[in-house]
């Protein structure tokens, strides 16, 4: 891993960090984190980050390196055997002859172990997790369990239909909608469910249901059009990722504005005939146009 391949003119190049982790998780303790901050300096040079690169590893549910659990190189050797990787690299290209994408720069992706003590991964995220908001990276991070190990590659996808999309798409922090991050939320699921079926997507959209998801869709359908991203992860992820990043609740259920998103996506399949992968590049608007004649029944 990590020369990089090309599919229909985009090149990515998936980064060997599984190997890179056991090199470390054999290493004494006290080098740990040197040894985490080398890692993962290639991103944190693109990606500028407040802060020690270790704390904010740890904050977004990294694995530990200033304890000794056993469980750590265990994990990472269960992900080598199942070829992890190389299922990124798999459904990765997969995604981009559907998507027919094209960028000048590579897209690189860099896949973390989580820590299988940490609530918020294990019992609100499902287990594992994606970023691919930063132009010319795609982030993942993990606990492998049963239900997870083949679902890593699938969540690459997802993330990379949010990279594919803002290329077209304006996404403005100050500007965001809403109605724009829940629809892109709803887009990536409604394409990695045709792309690879329904087992392969997250658990995200299914994680609210009944009277909660009704209130949820009323509350998340009347703010809209409430701009800035200081305001729309409140909408997407819910209260608890709110209260443990510090920013303000909304009164949202984890992870609801996955399953409010692929219901107004799925209208809009419905609606128009079109495909997810037709559809995602469309603005929030048009998507919308034919959910709002909608219930959330």
């Amino acid at each position: 891993m990590g020369g990089g391949f090309s599919v229909r003119g985009m090149t990515f190049i998936v980064h060997d960090t599984l190997t890179a982790m056991a090199a470390l998780l054999e290493r004494p303790l006290k080098d740990r984190p040197d040894a985490l901050r080398e890692l993962l300096a290639p991103m944190r040079s693109a990606v500028p980050m407040p802060g020690d690169i270790v704390d904010i590893h740890h904050l977004g549910s990294g694995f530990r390196v200033d304890a000794d659990d056993d469980r750590y190189l265990a994990a990472v050797r269960r992900m080598i055997d199942a070829d992890v990787l190389g299922q990124v690299e798999r459904e990765l290209a997969r995604a981009a002859e559907r998507l027919d994408a094209r960028q000048g720069d590579p897209l690189q992706v860099m896949l973390m172990l989580g820590d299988p003590d940490d609530d918020y991964l294990m019992r609100v995220a499902g287990g594992y997790y994606g970023m691919g908001g930063s132009p010319g990276w795609l982030y993942l991070l993990a606990w492998p369990t049963d239900d997870t190990i083949g679902r890593i590659a699938h969540c690459a996808v997802h993330e990379f239909h949010h990279n594919v999309r803002y290329r077209s798409v304006p996404w403005d922090p100050a500007t965001v909608t809403v109605a724009e991050h829940v629809v892109a939320e709803g887009l990536a699921e409604a394409f990695v469910r045709e792309l690879s079926g329904p087992e392969a997507m997250g658990p995200w959209s299914s994680m609210v249901t009944g009277e909660a998801f009704d209130a949820a869709y009323a509350r998340i359908m009347a703010d809209a059009e409430l701009p800035g991203m200081a305001n729309t992860p409140a909408y997407v992820l819910g209260d608890t990722a709110m209260t443990r990043f510090g920013a303000e609740p909304r009164g949202i259920p984890d992870m609801a504005g996955y399953a409010v998103g692929l219901r107004l996506v799925d209208a809009h399949l419905a609606a128009t005939g079109m495909t997810a992968t037709e559809s995602s590049l469309l603005p929030a608007a048009r998507v919308l146009e034919a959910s709002r004649g909608g219930s959330a029944a």
